[in-house]
């Protein structure tokens, strides 16, 4: 056997300057370096006699050795990963996670103190900082301005000729409105002219379900607006007490994107809520009865039922008044509101007009002309304004008395605009005969239709 510790061995021990010293029977180096640390040791091949005879492989040295190998490998691995995260960092940021509504009085800041803010707050440290958001919860502004909203019942008789035989048939339509003032002896409400056009009577129905006749006091059919009133007498202290007026506030100022509440009595159902965002500004559209004027869109669910509901901004102040008879159901998610601050004029003045009282029908008076509707198609035909063209004039009536010629085309009547058979018919109820009215037509001159306004005493039914 080749002995290690034979000093005569002088190849292998001028190979290994340090003085390792050898187990002689395994020839594994005994560990004199560093505690924990193993020193690897392999002989030249040229020195060692081809008579020596081959080493027995210890397991022991094997496992150690396995070890050595794997710390190795994962020093080197670790070292690796570690510098590609390193060197990536800024590249690859995570999704943000969305951030809760911090909005009110910080009493938590560094310095003990007290302080409101929008947004991130400085004195904050920046490690607790978060974006605020825009406040999803609206069960406050819909508790707040929901006895301001009132559901509107249209009561209405249908004729239908048949053989020279005409039926009538009862029916009902719903509707909404808001209450946007009080006088010491009504409330005022604000809807849609369609709600209430074809109405034979009209109730209102309050927050807390007390149901009482509504009067009319004016109509802008152009814009698609009314004012009605309910009476305080016809309420009971209870119900008043839960009455709220409805701020009015500025749709001219509104943005795309802000977000908007719907409340409206939808189907008939009564009061509901949607919400959405506005979707477009002086959108113009053109409505089934041809007058265009422009409108707010939004995505806000308005149905049949919520015509004449409030649109309202974030804070409760209505910015505009819905109507279901644009668009209609005929596409989703496109909803449309009259801006409340195009109508808020005429509003302010139709409110201020007495409150009318439909007279009986045999008492109702009549203006004393023959006419025929100028719709948008035979305006457009024959180039002459919309409104009601007066075909004929009859002899000894009001009209004729007025200075009324037949081709006079009436465009008013007592300050609200009319340009419908429909609309004229729908005012001239609450006048009796010998009541007198104002009408404004227009009349042609000299190649131009010129205004005038005449007033007319009122007179029985044309006999014709």
């Amino acid at each position: 056997m080749y002995d290690y510790n034979n000093s005569n061995n002088t190849g292998v021990q001028n190979y290994y300057q340090n003085p390792q010293q050898f187990d002689p029977q395994t020839g594994i180096p005994i560990n004199n370096g560093p505690t924990g640390s193993v020193q690897s040791f392999a002989a030249p091949v040229n020195n060692i006699p081809e008579t020596t005879a081959p080493k027995k492989q210890n397991p022991f040295g094997r496992i150690m050795m396995t070890i050595c190998m794997g710390l190795l490998f994962g020093l080197f691995a670790g070292v690796g990963f570690f510098t590609v995260n390193l060197l990536t960092a800024d590249h690859i940021k995570p999704e943000p996670s969305p951030s809760p509504v911090l909005e009110g009085t910080v009493s938590s800041q560094p310095n003990g103190g007290q302080g409101t803010y929008l947004g991130i707050d400085p004195s904050i440290p920046t490690e607790v900082r978060v974006l605020t958001t825009e406040e999803s919860d609206i069960t406050e502004v819909v508790a707040d301005v929901m006895p301001s909203m009132v559901s509107i019942t249209e009561y209405y008789t249908v004729s239908t000729t048949y053989w020279g035989q005409t039926y009538t048939q009862d029916g009902e339509a719903s509707g909404s409105g808001i209450i946007i003032g009080e006088t010491d002896d009504e409330y005022i409400i604000v809807t849609n002219n369609h709600v209430i056009s074809d109405a034979d009577d009209i109730a209102v129905t309050f927050i807390d379900d007390t149901e009482v006749p509504a009067y009319l006091k004016g109509i802008e059919s152009s814009m698609d607006i009314a004012v009605i009133s309910v009476l305080k007498s016809d309420l009971d202290e209870s119900t008043i007490d839960t009455i709220k007026v409805a701020e009015l506030g500025d749709s001219s100022s509104l943005v795309l994107g802000q977000n908007v509440i719907a409340i409206g009595n939808a189907l008939g159902y009564g009061q509901s809520v949607t919400t959405g965002i506005i979707s477009a500004l002086n959108r113009e559209v053109t409505t089934s009865d041809g007058n265009t004027s422009t409108y707010i869109q939004t995505d806000a669910a308005i149905n049949p039922g919520n015509s004449g509901g409030a649109l309202l901004n974030m804070a409760g102040q209505v910015i505009g008044i819905n109507s279901n008879k644009i668009g209609g159901s005929a596409v989703e998610g496109m909803g449309y509101a009259i801006p409340i601050s195009s109508v808020k004029e005429i509003i302010i003045e139709l409110m201020g007009r007495d409150t009318l009282i439909e007279v009986n029908e045999d008492d109702m008076g009549y203006i004393g002309i023959y006419l025929q509707e100028v719709t948008p198609e035979i305006s457009a035909y024959y180039g002459i304004p919309e409104g009601i063209f007066v075909s004929e004039v009859a002899e000894g009536g009001g009209a004729e008395a007025a200075g009324i010629q037949k081709g006079d085309i009436i465009v008013g009547f007592q300050g609200s605009r009319v340009t419908t058979d429909a609309a004229l018919k729908k005012l001239i109820k609450y006048y009796a005969v010998g009541d007198v009215v104002e009408v404004t037509f227009l009349r042609e001159e000299d190649g131009e239709y010129v205004e005038h306004t005449v007033n007319v005493t009122l007179g029985g039914k044309p006999e014709r």
